[in-house]
């Protein structure tokens, strides 16, 4: 008994150090954004919030368009998310529970894409979008991004064990066709799996910097992450500004976390429940 009290308080101990640990880098953040430069380059370091965070905002919203690459970024990383989460889940549900020739090779040619470092592909598919004449338009952030090897990868693991070959095999003998089950089989189920593939789907695109950088052209019409480098000035930065920045496109990700992950916490509850 005293055994399991022990583990109980050491496993306790150890997750609140992973929280502190995990939490630290956002409350240093907000350290940064809240002083002066100065401040941060102070020694010792000031360890306690000041009170410039609203001075330092202000400036970030004097020196770019912050809620014109917000809203620009939002559009990008919804666009991308909603279809991958589509095209990705319905690529898994044929690779995990459909049997067709060479499913084991594209499967693998998958996995072979997967492995590319994605830098690879920059030159290839800016001229491919600069002959559609999709370079500087929003088309040009989301079409690239529609479908991923990862996604697929992660969805079809998932899917394999997740959904039961009864299932499947009792929509056939009500007639339904592939998209059906699909729709009413397969996605009910992997919701969790979907919850999981948004929000990371979501987060990437958001933080991404260096693919908006080459085809988004226009000064005018940036993403967020492109839009705060520009407060990286010439001659000298005002880090303070440059954290204020980072903490103001930080806050939009955390709302997108908490949500999508309580519904990746209750649809793993609920199937567990069913189970």
């Amino acid at each position: 008994m005293r055994t399991e009290k022990v583990r109980e308080v050491t496993s306790h101990v150890v997750l609140m150090f992973g929280v502190l640990v995990s939490l630290f880098p956002f409350y240093w953040m907000l350290v940064m954004a809240s002083n002066t430069t100065p401040d941060i380059f102070a020694y010792p370091p000031k360890l306690l919030v000041g009170s410039h965070l609203l001075e330092n905002m202000r400036n970030v919203l004097d020196n770019i368009d912050f809620f014109g690459a917000m809203l620009l970024t939002l559009f990008a990383s919804l666009g991308v998310t909603v279809l991958v989460l589509f095209f990705d889940s319905l690529a898994a549900f044929a690779f995990a529970k459909y049997e067709f020739p060479g499913r084991n090779l594209l499967f693998g040619i998958l996995l072979v894409t997967f492995m590319i470092p994605s830098q690879l592909a920059l030159v290839p598919q800016f001229v491919t979008l600069a002959e559609f004449g999709w370079i500087g338009s929003l088309k040009a952030l989301i079409i690239p991004g529609a479908a991923n090897a990862f996604g697929i990868f992660w969805m079809r693991q998932y899917a394999k064990g997740a959904i039961p070959d009864e299932l499947i095999s009792a929509a056939k003998v009500d007639g339904a066709g592939f998209f059906r089950q699909y729709l009413t089989v397969g996605l009910p189920v992997l919701r969790p799996g979907l919850a999981f593939l948004g929000i990371f789907t979501f987060i990437n695109v958001w933080n991404d910097y260096l693919w908006p950088l080459i085809v988004m052209t226009d000064p005018n019409r940036l993403t967020l992450q492109v839009a705060l480098q520009q407060l990286n000035g010439v001659y000298g930065t005002d880090y303070s500004m440059v954290m204020a920045g980072a903490l103001m496109s930080v806050i939009p990700l955390i709302g997108v976390f908490i949500i999508g992950g309580r519904h990746f916490i209750a649809d793993i509850a609920a199937g567990a429940m069913k189970f």
